[in-house]
């Protein structure tokens, strides 16, 4: 039958400075000091996540260019910002298209980014902002990053990851999750207990 659990969207921002210093080859455009949109990623709590699901050809509509200015703000290509389009069009592709019933279309995905980000002001930038963290580079806890968070996430846990080069351990991605589309905060999944690679440390986060 059609029963699919509902969804239960990550809401992952990039630190554009932190996301380019990790990246294989350089960032040639000036960066923003702001967490941007990677992506909204459907999430099971066990297992996989889901990815490239088939939807109806009518749901890939090609996007309505009255999104396309707020979308180059909130969700560059931070990587190559002369073609944002095959960046949305992968982020649809691989996990927009996971959203169903609850995301009715490709419009309705980058409709409801918007709406989070900007109108429900679910943009890490600012979160931080408001408990005085500011993108000044200076070596922060993992628990005032994370208490900072939970103040605007209803007290729950968001999913840090971070990255280290030439020892300096750095914040480069956040996931907000909720249970509807950015509704109701829950706890993010720890699918990987223990460390891992994008572990952040307790102490000397850099942001």
């Amino acid at each position: 039958g059609n029963c699919r659990p509902r969804i239960r969207p990550s809401f992952t921002q990039q630190y554009q400075p932190a996301a380019c210093k990790f990246h294989h080859t350089p960032c040639k455009d000036p960066l923003d000091k702001l967490f941007t949109v990677h992506g909204l990623w459907p999430s099971n709590f066990n297992g996989p996540d889901p990815e490239n699901c088939k939807v109806k050809p009518t749901a890939s509509q090609t996007i309505d260019t009255s999104l396309k200015p707020q979308l180059e703000i909130i969700w560059p290509n931070v990587f190559n910002r002369a073609d944002h389009e095959s960046f949305w069009q992968k982020q649809w592709d691989k996990h927009g298209t996971c959203g169903s019933p609850t995301i009715i279309d490709k419009n309705h995905y980058f409709q409801t980014v918007i709406r989070m980000y900007i109108t429900e002001k679910q943009n890490v930038s600012y979160i931080l902002s408001k408990a005085n963290i500011n993108p000044d580079g200076k070596g922060r806890t993992r628990k005032d990053i994370q208490i900072a968070i939970r103040n605007s996430t209803n007290d729950k846990e968001p999913k840090l990851k971070c990255q280290t080069k030439n020892g300096i351990t750095e914040l480069v991605e956040v996931s907000l999750c909720s249970n509807y589309l950015g509704k109701n905060f829950i706890n993010c999944p720890n699918k990987t207990p223990g460390k891992t690679r994008y572990s952040c440390p307790t102490n000397d986060i850099h942001y």
